[in-house]
């Protein structure tokens, strides 16, 4: 396989120095196939780095496959509408290529088993190539070492995988989103007197996502005033989160700030609203999606980054395919980090981030 690297600017960006950069400046509102390029992304160097030494480039995808490629995809769940904006791009870049998807989704982060037997199963049919969304870290390992070293392509989507033997990674580091959300929290509280409470919510224990996100967060707030008085881990269904909520105020009257997933923030409004503390505790969320976009609109959430996960889908067919005809391809890279707040919202391209309305899941195209 080859590597894609051009001549960009390099930057190695050490965990406790890194910083948003703002380079790419969609056209707000649109939903066109091609309005999303060039793409500014980071470029892991070497590959699968662990200290984030990376290097700034440029993304443009393919106009079209070579021929018609048969791709399996598989994906936790639907239930968030962040992986409904993952559908979304998976399925509009393999129609915008030509080539056939299969979209497999698993019901939540507790099923790693039906993950596991659905990648098994679809990529029996004849696939040539997968794109995983991972439930785990550490528990597909083996079958990406089964299929790549079969020769198929196998490139992991978001949530980070740990194997080395991964064709690409498309995937930003939630360590970075972790981080700025604290870093947007200190900016917040950086004149306040005495500590500000925190209940911390990131997401499904063993996710890679969620490890990196926790470990972020954690070491954005280091030698603040913010103290995470409350956190606990729990899978990204509204109702366990809306649990988890209400558990933390119920035990903490002095708390502040509720900060976690999108879900958890979704939530976090509902039991904040019937428990009368919507003056007092307010919303911060570490990843985006709709309702999260608008409760920034409506004021109910002050600010999340985003990591542009319609994009990502987007990217990780394009080298999906790329990888399968030999061609050029980062072998590890990501978007830029944005966060979005009631200062930014209405110039936010929202199409990279977000199912166009209406979207309804959609699990094949060009099927085989």
């Amino acid at each position: 396989m080859l590597s894609w690297i051009t001549h960009g600017t390099r930057m190695v960006l050490p965990a406790v120095a890194f910083m948003v950069a703002m380079a790419f400046q969609p056209i707000a509102g649109s939903h066109a196939a091609d309005s999303w390029y060039p793409l500014n992304v980071d470029v892991w160097e070497p590959p699968f780095n662990t200290e984030r030494a990376r290097h700034t480039d440029t993304y443009v995808p393919q106009k079209s496959a070579d021929k018609v490629w048969k791709i399996c995809a598989s994906i936790p769940h639907l239930k968030d509408p962040y992986w409904t904006a993952v559908n979304f791009g998976l399925i509009d870049q393999a129609k915008e290529l030509g080539v056939g998807l299969r979209l497999f989704e698993a019901g939540g982060y507790g099923n790693l088993d039906v993950q596991r037997s659905q990648i098994q199963e679809c990529m029996a049919s004849g696939a040539e190539a997968l794109i995983i969304g991972g439930i785990s870290a550490e528990g597909l390992n083996d079958l990406v070492d089964t299929y790549t070293s079969s020769g198929h392509v196998v490139v992991d989507m978001i949530n980070g995988i740990n194997s080395p033997n991964l064709t690409a990674r498309s995937g930003v580091d939630f360590w970075d989103m972790g981080f700025l959300t604290a870093e947007y929290l200190r900016d917040l509280e950086q004149n306040a007197d005495g500590p500000v409470k925190v209940a911390w919510f990131p997401g499904p224990d063993g996710a890679g996502w969620v490890a990196q996100g926790d470990k972020g967060f954690r070491a954005g707030l280091e030698g603040s005033n913010i103290e995470i008085s409350a956190s606990a881990f729990g899978d990204t269904g509204r109702s366990t989160q809306g649990e988890l909520v209400k558990a933390a105020l119920e035990a903490d009257s002095d708390l502040s700030y509720v900060v976690g997933t999108a879900v958890t923030a979704n939530a976090a409004v509902d039991v904040i609203r019937r428990m009368g503390l919507t003056k007092k505790v307010k919303v911060l969320s570490y990843y985006y999606g709709p309702d999260v976009h608008r409760g920034i609109r409506r004021g109910n959430v002050i600010a999340a980054p985003t990591d542009l996960p319609a994009l990502q889908a987007r990217m990780s067919v394009d080298t999906t395919v790329r990888a399968l005809e030999n061609k050029a391809f980062f072998r590890h890279f990501g978007p830029k980090v944005i966060v979005v707040d009631g200062n930014n919202i209405r110039e936010f391209d929202e199409s990279t981030s977000l199912p166009p309305r209406g979207f309804r899941p959609i699990f094949s195209v060009n099927d085989w």
